[in-house]
């Protein structure tokens, strides 16, 4: 007897901002999603940096360290410079904390934090807090079959 697993086909996924400061962040409405695994995190150049959204590299030979950076203004940071990723592992989506200090909260449920990490599914709807439930960072997920 023989067992398959069936691969589903990646779909195409966005980020759709919920907030002003995820609009500024995007510098869109919403963005597409990739490559996959798409990495979030903190902006960490000097305060004063002009750019709220940056690919720029952190130096002439480095490659970056996310797709999206977020510049946070507050004192007190929600987002860590290696904060979050998407991924998709050939069965489903996921949200993967990558041990930030006041992790990620999907549809209400907290994730990671205090540098543990964690992992939890994603589905088409599902709301993306970045720290703490006060962080002005909050995305929607869309999920679209190709």
């Amino acid at each position: 007897m023989s067992t398959h697993l069936a691969v589903i086909r990646q779909p195409k996924v966005s980020l759709v901002a919920l907030t002003p400061e995820a609009c500024e962040a995007m510098s869109a409405a919403s963005v597409e999603v990739t490559p996959l695994p798409y990495r979030v995190g903190r902006e960490s150049r000097a305060r004063g940096f002009e750019r709220i959204f940056s690919t720029e590299k952190r130096g002439p030979a480095a490659a970056p360290n996310n797709e999206l950076y977020l510049r946070e203004t507050a004192e007190q940071f929600n987002v860590s410079r290696l904060h979050f990723q998407i991924e998709w592992d050939g069965l489903g989506l996921a949200l993967v904390d990558r041990g930030s200090t006041c992790g990620t909260i999907v549809e209400g449920q907290a994730v990671g934090g205090d540098g543990r990490g964690g992992t939890v599914p994603l589905k088409d709807g599902d709301v993306i807090i970045v720290g703490t439930a006060y962080s002005p960072f909050v995305f929607k997920v869309r999920v679209q079959p190709t």
